[in-house]
């Protein structure tokens, strides 16, 4: 199968959408002694290729090392360019391939401004900090919906946030995309078995570093712990 023979290699990094995105060319050999060669760009919450958008194959040439000189040549601008393109043909049937993992970011972003980024700092609440316990806690809980949604299957995901906002779409570039994505939020946190605050904060204060290593995988290495 072509994937298995596909090289990737990291090119550049993007802004577009408010995200960062990492650009790959893609090569693989291809039947009749040709090399083909394409750009993939993966949104900085992606963790696999499945979260990633893609151009056609814009390279055919004799060898591997021909297509690496055309890329070279490109300028920023003109990946920015693929980059969009690549973004319109993939959101064309009406569908973002990028909402679960908008979604994501959005959480781990919301969950480091109620709490701070204390997973590599040592800011562990004690006993008589209550508010920053009520803060970490807060925290926990957006961390947790955003670990639930990395579990369901982008389609299956899509389905559901169609299904809780009635029809009505998430546009994350719109002044109103915080209401939205709130809502589904606040949707699929009151559906979780989360523990209450003092259930919580008992564990806590016992396993600081337990949570520490959680909140550091989840949010420093953007995968699931």
């Amino acid at each position: 199968m072509t994937i298995l023979r596909e090289r990737r290699r990291s090119v550049a990094f993007l802004e577009s959408r408010g995200d960062t995105w990492a650009c790959f060319l893609v090569t693989f050999p291809a039947d009749g002694g040709t090399w083909h060669g394409y750009f993939s760009f993966r949104p900085s919450h992606g963790e696999t290729t499945d979260d990633e958008v893609r151009t056609a194959d814009i390279f055919i040439e004799g060898s591997e090392a021909e297509i690496h000189e055309k890329a070279r040549a490109l300028g920023r601008p003109l990946l920015a360019g693929l980059l969009e393109s690549a973004l319109y043909t993939a959101g064309s049937d009406g569908q973002d391939p990028r909402l679960r993992g908008r979604f994501r970011s959005l959480l781990v972003k919301s969950s480091v401004e109620i709490a701070g980024d204390w997973s590599q700092s040592g800011d562990v609440a004690g006993d008589g900090e209550l508010e920053r316990l009520r803060s970490l806690y807060a925290s926990y809980r957006l961390d947790q919906v955003a670990h639930f949604i990395c579990l369901v299957e982008q389609e299956a995901f899509d389905r559901a946030v169609d299904y809780i906002l009635d029809g009505e779409s998430v546009d994350f570039l719109s002044k109103d995309r915080m209401q939205y994505a709130m809502m589904v939020v606040d949707h699929i946190e009151d559906l979780l078995p989360l523990p209450d605050f003092g259930t919580w904060a008992e564990d806590f204060l016992a396993h600081p570093e337990a949570y520490r290593l959680y909140t550091h995988t989840l949010h420093r290495e953007g995968r699931l712990p």
